[in-house]
Formats: C-alpha cells, structure tokens, sequence
C-alpha cells in the first residue's frame, strides 16, 4: 500500500518539459461514467502547445538517443516500481475515469506494469548486421536506431495499457513520445503516466501529453513534420484518415493502427462446454464489452448449440452489475451515454431483424446489464458490425466448415478464438482463420508483452510488443566503410 501523497494538479499537462494549463480557449470536463461526478476540470491544449511539445521532444531526444541502454533500462525498471508503490492510486483512477470494475482495473494495471518491464529490456536488445558485399574491400553494416519523436493517440477503454504499450518500448528504444489521449480518460490516459515517468527520472521534455480537442489539434497531431511514426489504437474510421493523412501528406511517416474488431467465439461439436461457456461469459463481459479483441459473435456447431445456449445464458442470467468499485461487482458502467445510445439502437435493430432476446434488463444510468440474443444470423448488424457493449449474439452453423466461413465472414481480422477438444485440429483451424491472432481453448481477449498484437483486414497494420515494437520503432541506417580504394568506371 503505498503511503505516499497522490499526485496532485492534474489540470496540468506536461508540455514540452514544463506541466502548465493548456492555452486552448475551451476547457474539459472528465466525470465519473457510473456517479456523473465532475473529477476534473483542465484547459484544453492548441496547436501551439502541439507545436511546442513536438519541437522539444525533438532536441531532447537527441541526448536520449546517445544515453547507454542500461541508463534507459533503470529508468523504465523504476517506472515499474512505481507501478508497485502507487498501485491502489492508479486502480482508483482506473475505476473512476474508465468506469472500470475492479477486476478490469487490477488487469489493466498488470498489463501496463508489464509491457513497461518488458520494455526495460528492449533497450539492450536492439542488434545491427554486418552484410557480405561483393565489392573488394567494402564493409557492409547495418546500424539499427530510434525513430526520432513518436506521436501516440490512446483510446479510453483500456487508456492506460494502451498508451502505455506504446510510450513504454518508444522511450526504452531512444524515442522521444508526445501523447494525445482520449478525451474521455485523460488522466489514465496520459497524465498519470507521465507523472510516473517523471517521478522514475525520465528527463524533461522527452514525454508531452496534450489534452485537446479531435477538433482542434486531431489533424495536426499527424501532419506536423516533427513526428515520423503515429501509433494510433482506436476505430477503423479514424484510423483510415490517420493513415491518409501519414501517406499522403507533406510530411510522410509510418503508423501502427490497431484498429476495429469483431472476435468470433466458434465452438466445435466436440469441444468442452462448460469450459467454452466460462471462456465466452469472461471473454465477452469483461469491461462491459468495451474491448477491441472481446467476443463479438458467439458461433456454435449445430449439436452443441441448445446445450451450450442453455449453459451460457444461466451463466449471463447470474452476473452482477452495477458500482464498478465492488469487488463482485462484472459488469460496470458503459463509458458515456453517447455510446449506450448507440447500444440501445444495436438491441432495437436485433430484435427487429428477428433476434430472439435470452438476456436483458433496464439501462440505469450508464449502467446497461448484459444482453444475450439467440437466433442471430450472418447479416444482422449485430453480427456483421463491431458492438464494444455488453451484448452478444450466438449463431449456429452447420459445421466445422460452416463455421470457419462465418468466422471469416468480416472486414476485421483482430482476434478470434476456437474449442475443441483435439488441440492439433484446433491449431489447423486456427490457422485458416484471417485475423492476426488466435486462441485455442481460451477466450480471444489475450495480450502478453513478448507476443505480436495485431490484425489484419481492416483490424489494422503493425504490431505491438516484444521485438515486433523494436520493429516499430526503431529504423535500418544501412552505412559502408570502405577500406580500400575502390575502382570505378571512370
């Protein structure tokens, strides 16, 4: 239990080196999503601060870059032990902002602490080559080195793992890093990570969050000539004009776009059910759905689906749900009422277009209880669009093939998972599911900091963690020594 003081004025961001109020003309209300409390009120920052933050990363990640990897490495390995000393701050602030359960919050928390231990080594990892060349006297190498500034924009439903995957290797491998959160969760976003950072001895200017509006700095996050790769995790629409923007702009750069997901849950003939059942009520309802890799569509071959329906459903039926702050306590409050709309119309659309509702309830604030719905088939939208709710969909196939071909049947490709009792049959279907990650016997919300994290379609590009993040940020400066006079031409 950590005795020391919490941290304090987070109306201040830090901005290039220094924590000062934003100089936008508007300001930002962050509250509670289960209270509606007010939990802070901070100045919005502008294109200048933007401007400001981007130029100081610049210089100082020149001296970053030169400092040996063990430097780097402690200064990372001390953010984690931060991670340790304020970790009941961090899980209030996680309940608090992001409206998560306490079970959510400690799993955030862990894998935030995680990839930032991970990172600590990624420092001394990084490796060159020496090339064969087939001019005489010719020494071909290979330096591997940090991109320069890298910009991070981080979502609000897992903020502080989802900025910290990014931020953690960026800085470990020289970068500088200039944060844009969610303006739903600045705090665990960004802000507290910084602090974090700060307190572990990062030097200043080196991390920038900026608080602003999509609005007024969004574009400009990503067309400012200072940052040469954008780590973007958020919606595919987003995400597509980010990956405009980089590729077609003046000023070109590389992204890592962690995008939209729809996770099939299929469930073989002869697969465990009441493992399956337990795998799919954790994989679906944790965070209330608000998970890019949660279970989207549960899919079922034809003789396992009354028993595993039945199954299921009593499961669902028995979930608690309500104050995000008790430990029993499954499913919290959906993150503002923009997105319960948005999730009342999903249940309105189902049941129009001949779902049979199993599971429901009365939304109470932004509290909404799971929903199951049976009957689902292929072309509702409830299938076919990612849902980020607590509602879920089981369909029926005929089977293994007919399952694999809905399981395919999606423009995302992020996550997916598949039981069966014949682990070597499950990994051959695996294989031939088009996503970037799959999971035998187990849910598909899964996230290790040495393994790749990634889609494919329209899921996203890039991947996360372990070496696959030292291939993201870092570049190949191919440089050749010449040690005898070489003859040319002319």
């Amino acid at each position: 239990m950590s005795t020391k003081p919490v941290y304090q004025n987070l109306e201040l961001q830090p901005i290039a080196g220094q924590w000062r109020l934003g100089s936008a003309q508007r300001h930002l209300e962050v509250t509670d999503p289960f209270t509606g409390e007010s939990l802070l009120r901070l100045p919005m920052a502008s294109r200048e601060d933007l401007d400001e933050a981007y130029r100081a990363a610049e210089k100082a990640q020149v001296d970053w870059a030169a400092m040996g990897p063990a430097a780097r490495g402690n200064i990372l390995r001390r953010a984690v032990e931060i991670f340790d000393e304020r970790k009941d701050e961090i899980i209030d602030w996680l309940i608090r902002e992001s409206g998560s359960t306490r079970i959510k919050a400690n799993i955030e928390w862990g894998s935030a602490r995680g990839i930032t231990l991970e990172s600590a080594s990624l420092a001394a990892r990084v490796h060159g080559r020496i090339l064969p060349s087939d001019v005489p006297g010719k020494e071909s190498r290979v330096h591997r080195g940090p991109l320069g500034v890298v910009g991070v924009i981080s979502p609000w439903n897992f903020p502080l793992h989802l900025s910290a995957r990014s931020v953690s290797p960026a800085l470990a491998l020289g970068n500088a890093v200039v944060v844009k959160p969610a303006s739903d969760t600045p705090i665990t976003g960004g802000l507290l990570l910084a602090r974090i950072f700060e307190e572990a001895g990062l030097p200043a200017g080196l991390l920038s969050v900026l608080v602003g509006a999509g609005s007024e700095i969004g574009d400009a996050f990503v067309e400012h000539p200072v940052p040469s790769f954008i780590s973007f995790t958020g919606s595919t629409e987003v995400g597509r004009n980010i990956g405009r923007i980089a590729s077609g702009g003046e000023h070109l750069k590389r992204v890592a776009l962690e995008l939209g997901g729809n996770s099939p849950f299929v469930v073989l003939a002869d697969a465990d059910v009441e493992a399956a059942v337990n795998a799919a009520v954790f994989g679906k309802f944790l965070h209330q759905g608000q998970i890019c890799m949660a279970i989207n569509r549960i899919i079922v071959e034809a003789p396992l689906l009354d028993e595993f329906t039945e199954r299921f459903v009593e499961r669902v039926k028995g979930l608690a749900y309500g104050d995000p702050s008790k430990a029993e306590t499954v499913v919290g409050p959906v993150i503002n009422a923009k997105q319960i709309a948005g999730l009342k119309n999903k249940i309105s659309q189902a049941q129009q277009e001949g779902a049979v509702l199993l599971v429901g309830g009365d939304t109470q604030g932004n509290v909404m209880p799971p929903h199951v719905f049976g009957k689902v088939t292929d072309d509702m939208e409830i299938a076919r669009e990612e849902i980020f709710g607590p509602l879920v969909g089981i369909q029926s196939a005929r089977d293994a093939e007919h399952a694999l071909e809905l399981a395919n049947s999606s423009e995302y490709g992020l996550s997916s998972a598949v039981f069966t009792r014949d682990a070597a049959r499950g990994v051959e279907f695996a294989q031939r599911i088009r996503a970037g990650m799959t999971h035998v016997n187990d849910m598909p919300v899964n996230d290790e900091p040495n393994a790749p994290f990634g889609g494919e379609k329209n899921s996203g590009l890039g991947r996360f963690n372990g070496d696959w993040a030292i291939e993201e940020f870092t570049t190949d400066h191919w440089i050749t020594v010449q040690h005898a006079p070489r003859g040319y031409p002319f």
